[in-house]
């Protein structure tokens, strides 16, 4: 049986909705509608453990396109249909998920429309990302003040209607208190524009016959009729009750009735917004971040409330298993020299990061030295100080604060990298209670969570008595899954007996059916009554928050809803073994990171479209290996060998799910940089590549794959003349027929002279043999150059930089013979061979690794296939390590410091997405083998320069490449008067990019190391 046969469809939506679907693209819809099986998996899960497939959905072009879908749905024939709005998909409870149609309005709701400086707002659509819309801003010394850890991905309209908050909200408080006025569209079309208005304008706006008119009405006769049980209620809590804000619709100081506090938190239950006024706060000009750590996290809780009076703008913990699992990942070697380890009898094990913001340098320095008095008291204490505290450390630079907070920002998916099965998860992780009560409060959460032998993480905002606690649950396993209902009730009527909430910071969701207790039968009526007002038939996201007052048959929702752990269940043990990177993705959405800067997911950066994206692919292939699993095809193992070149498929059938499944897979660069980047490693190209092999066993590749597959075997022989082979390949005739029948473009040319020609005699090269053959005395000095197919043949230079610096250095370079790298043949999915390759490979270095003799690579991106990919398929102990230049030259940098000398200038450092991230160190240790000669390197922040190897020469990617060019690198290369670039797939494409009037240039970019040759000599 072949894997999901060309002629199966899965899961096309349902005839109501096609039917609707059909009519609103005949009504002129501008915008695009996606009902494709991948598009609503995408559309089906968030940051949650929830798991709902939608029947459509679609992204509006503007306010005009949505009022058009919400108006053809209240025809008839479409009045069962149901809409959810979609922001960043990072929701934790499952907000935004709903089975029937999803409304995005991320994708091109994504205008700042004005911004007054003087009188510090902005208006903005709601599609905006968090980071953006402050970046937007911040040359006029303000920005958006509510502080998410998700906020590099995070839209304005999710965290409206999620009334969402986080660090320093003793400050600067949620989003609703900075809402000055909002756009919304209502369920029938209607467009309403909210903002405070006296009580006497409300009551003129409540007569009328409006959609409107019944929404003041009901303001009214709630949020003024209901005061005393609505003061009674509501906890006094800086994160008060999220959902319909009751309390603060109706100010009775300034007599006004606000709609919009209604809309802030709403989960997408009331109407879409579209547009959002917003107030801005002023950037504090001055800021320092003292890191304080613990002895334990029992302690650190139990010393916030000292902090908090210690004037501080916010308080944040970690906890030890936080803490762990940032030590164990990319982040760690950024924030170590920030944090105090503490001593070997007293280890860190608990952290409090304590901020002081202000516009005045003297009123931070007279906090600071307060909070470093009581430090140090506790310090001279001893090992048995009252508080635990072990070491502290003061941060005052911004960046430094920056990375810090980077750590504590990617908490939530550092909690998904735990080992096993079981995985920290959110369903009852941002509960609130008086900070007072904290410490009290989470010793009893530990004791139910240890009751139930459950392992969690622990992070927050100790400052507003917030903490995010993830206990460890498996939900593929049934029991596990009945857990979280025992927990989350548990946790409900703790909550409540502290005198908090279960829902202090990311909204209710699924745990809507907690509402009417926590607000009571009074108030719940009136929730129910303003639920009705906007959507008296359930139609907004259905069963969230409140069900319409009167409704014969709405009901919440619950924590029981479809999880995503019964689909993954479905999946044998072995293939979940097999394709363990995207089973390990939790949803948390780091890879949507919307700065241009950042080498996360380029593919996503440049297409927008969710599918291209290490969760979007996560999420397919888990799909297709369920599918799978029903068809009784196991693909846990590597696809049989025979090539079945010949097939062809019959027709390419858009639902077919394999196709759709390839398409994603065909815009990846394969550039790992979720591998480091993503917190849970969520490793695209490994799944890819076990995919693509799979998908090739029943449909014909593209001829293309074949002349990649082969160009180790095919560029030696060419490179041995190269004139000849540059004249045949680089011809009128030849591009045309390479761009026609293999769809690649803009091959790079071979290095004349060659390698060989370019060897100097007194340097060596040659095979494993003839180094074995020396004696112990002659190897003593040797450098052996482990070569790529790519720098050795097309620049062949760089080969010959390094060497001289070796030399000069007294050293003897040695260029191994190149027997192959594979790395091609893995990004294309040729497994078998990929493996023989990593075989005869491993065993070549292994013999060089015997002699104790180093062993350097040029190129980033294929060194760095040997430890990595080369480990699932060598087949014997890697006993090697080829280094990288860098890494090589840091331990010899007493050697570069006799060519000392004084250089003016400085050189920019761009380097590969690929070594950014697998090698995170690579611009410092560069830095230092510079400054060991006396030359200044600045690195350059960058994303991928998208070339990625055979992706940017590929026909049907060009644009795309050239677009991931002028979003990254262009800038920075066209104002740099001495560019360096690691990557040779970077040197390729800014080469190919040289002829553009707009890139401008000013020279060849070079490796460093041709560089640092030149400085040596």
């Amino acid at each position: 049986m072949h894997v999901l046969d060309q002629h199966v469809s899965y899961e096309v939506p349902a005839a109501g909705y096609r039917r609707y679907s059909q009519a609103l693209t005949q009504a002129g819809f501008a915008g695009a509608i996606e009902d494709n099986y991948a598009s609503r998996l995408l559309a089906a899960t968030d940051n949650s453990v929830y798991q709902l497939l939608p029947q459509l959905v679609i992204f509006p072009r503007d306010t005009a396109d949505l009022q058009l879908a919400l108006q053809l749905a209240q025809r008839e024939d479409f009045l069962d249909l149901t809409f959810s709005p979609r922001g960043g998909g990072t929701g934790t409870n499952g907000q935004s998920l709903n089975q029937g149609i999803i409304i995005d309005l991320s994708r091109t709701f994504k205008n700042i429309l004005e911004i007054a400086p003087e009188q510090a707002w902005v208006r903005c659509q709601t599609g905006v990302v968090k980071d953006a819309l402050n970046d937007a801003v911040r040359e006029h010394g303000l920005f958006f003040s509510p502080d998410l850890s998700t906020s590099n991905r995070a839209t304005i309209g999710g965290m409206i209607n999620t009334d969402a908050s986080g660090q320093g909200s003793l400050v600067y408080g949620k989003t609703s208190d900075h809402i000055l006025g909002l756009q919304a569209v209502l369920i029938n079309g209607e467009v309403i524009e909210t903002a405070p208005v006296s009580v006497a304008e409300a009551q003129r706006r409540a007569h009328g016959e409006s959609m409107e008119a019944s929404l003041y009405r009901q303001a009214i006769a709630t949020c003024i009729g209901k005061r005393s049980a609505i003061e009674a209620k509501f906890p006094p809590l800086n994160r008060f009750l999220t959902g319909y804000d009751l309390k603060h619709c109706y100010d009775p100081q300034a007599q006004t009735i606000d709609l919009s506090r209604l809309l802030a938190g709403s989960e997408g239950t009331l109407a879409f917004i579209t547009e959002a006024k917003l107030n801005l706060t002023a950037i504090p000009r001055h800021k320092v971040l003292v890191n304080i750590s613990y002895r334990n996290f029992d302690a650190a809780l139990r010393h916030a409330p000292v902090l908090v009076k210690a004037r501080a703008t916010s308080v944040e913990t970690i906890d030890n298993t936080v803490l762990n699992l940032a030590r164990n990942d990319i982040i760690w070697d950024s924030v170590r020299e920030h944090l105090s380890e503490g001593q070997a009898d007293q280890p860190m094990d608990g952290i409090n990061m304590v901020e002081y913001t202000a516009v005045d340098q003297a009123e931070i320095d007279a906090k600071l030295q307060q909070l470093i008095a009581i430090l140090e008291r506790e310090l001279e204490a001893g090992a048995n100080n009252q508080h635990g505290v072990v070491g502290y450390k003061i941060c005052d630079q911004a960046d430094s604060i920056q990375t810090i907070y980077a750590m504590r920002k990617k908490a939530v998916g550092l909690l998904g990298a735990v080992k096993g099965e079981r995985k920290p998860i959110a369903f009852a992780e941002d509960t609130a209670v008086p900070p007072e009560s904290l410490a009290d409060f989470i010793s009893e959460f530990r004791g139910l969570l240890d009751q139930h032998e459950l392992q969690y993480g622990m992070f927050g905002h100790v400052d507003a008595g917030v903490l995010h606690v993830r206990p460890a649950l498996d939900m593929k396993v049934p029991a596990d899954e009945q857990m979280l209902r025992r927990i989350s009730d548990k946790v409900a009527a703790l909550t409540a007996k502290y005198g908090g909430l279960m829902w202090g910071e990311h909204g209710k969701g699924f745990r809507s059916e907690y509402a009417p207790t926590f607000f009571g039968p009074e108030l719940y009526t009136e929730l129910q009554k303003i639920k009705a007002a906007f959507d008296p038939d359930n139609r907004l996201n259905p069963g969230k928050l409140a069900t319409p007052f009167g409704h014969p048959t709405a009901q919440l929702v619950s924590v029981d809803a479809r999880k995503r752990g019964f689909f993954d269940r479905q999946i044998p043990i072995a293939a979940r073994a097999s394709y363990q990177a995207a089973l390990n993705c939790n949803g948390n959405g780091l890879c949507f990171n919307y700065a241009e800067a950042s080498p996360m997911c380029p593919s996503y950066k440049v297409t927008g479209d969710r599918r291209n994206s290490p969760k979007g692919r996560a999420t397919l292939i888990r799909e297709w290996l369920r599918l799978n699993a029903r068809e009784g095809v196991d693909v846990s193992a590597e696809a049989p060998q025979k090539s079945w070149f010949w097939r062809f498929p019959k027709r390419q059938n858009a639902s077919d799910f394999n196709h759709q499944v390839k398409a994603s897979m065909d815009a990846c660069l394969a550039c790992k940089a979720c591998a480091s980047e993503c917190p849970v490693k969520v490793d695209v190209p490994q799944f890819r590549a076990k995919f693509l092999q799979w998908y090739y066993h029943l449909y014909r590749r593209p001829l293309r794959d074949y002349l990649v597959a082969s160009v180790e075997r095919t560029v030696p022989l060419m490179a041995k003349w190269p004139r000849i082979s540059n004249a045949l390949t680089h011809n009128g005739l030849s591009q045309w027929l390479f761009a026609k029948v293999f769809g690649y473009v803009d091959t790079p040319k071979l290095s004349v002279p060659n390698l060989q020609q370019q060897w100097q005699q007194d340097w060596l090269s040659g095979n494993v043999e003839q180094l074995q053959a020396m004696d112990a005395k002659e190897r003593q000095n040797i450098v052996v150059i482990v070569q790529d197919p790519f720098t050795s043949f097309y620049q062949a230079e760089v080969v010959v930089a390094f060497a001289k610096v070796v030399a000069r250095m007294g050293y003897q370079p040695y260029l191994l013979d190149f027997i192959g790298n594979g790395k091609a043949l893995h990004v294309k999915g040729f497994l078998s061979q990929f493996r023989r390759v990593v075989q005869r490979v491993s065993k070549q270095l292994n013999a060089v690794a015997e002699l104790a003799i180093p062993m350097v690579g040029l190129d980033a991106a294929t060194v760095l296939v040997m430890r990595d990919e080369y480990r699932e398929f060598r087949g014997a102990p890697q006993n090697y390590k080829v280094q990288l230049v860098h890494e090589w030259l840091c331990e010899h940098l007493a050697e570069l410091q006799q060519f000392k000398g004084v250089h003016e200038g400085s050189a920019d450092l761009l380097t590969h997405c690929t070594e950014q991230t697998a090698v995170p160190t690579t611009a410092k240790q560069w830095q230092q083998v510079f400054a060991s000669v006396g030359k200044t390197i600045k690195p350059v922040a960058t994303g991928c320069c998208g070339m990625a190897g055979t992706y940017g020469h590929e026909i049907e990617q060009l644009e795309h490449s050239k677009r991931l060019f002028a979003m990254s690198w262009q800038q920075p290369l066209a104002a740099s008067a001495q560019p360096l670039a690691t990557g040779f797939s970077c040197r390729c494409q800014t080469h190919r990019m040289q002829a553009t009037e707009t890139t401008k240039l000013r020279q060849d970019v070079r490796h460093p190391v041709q560089l640092l040759a030149d400085l040596l000599s």
